[in-house]
């Protein structure tokens, strides 16, 4: 298991190693990753107890839990 393990790590690592075109593919993708879920998070999943105190935020979670458990019976 342990030879498996070493040979697919090997099989990986001398294949990124040895990459001419592939390595600035790879760092384009992930950029592109990154800036895509920065631009949704920021547009799209706002923070929903932002701006509340503590019983507002209370009083929000047990209704979306009682919710859920309601839904899900």
């Amino acid at each position: 298991m342990k030879k498996t393990l070493k040979n697919i790590w090997n099989l990986y690592y001398d294949g990124f190693k040895n990459m001419t075109w592939g390595r600035p593919l790879w760092l384009l993708i992930f950029l592109k990753v990154i800036i895509l879920f920065l631009v949704l998070r920021m547009f799209f999943f706002k923070p929903v107890l932002s701006g509340k105190d503590e019983a507002e935020k209370i009083e929000y979670v047990g209704e979306q839990l009682s919710r859920a458990i309601n839904n899900n019976q």
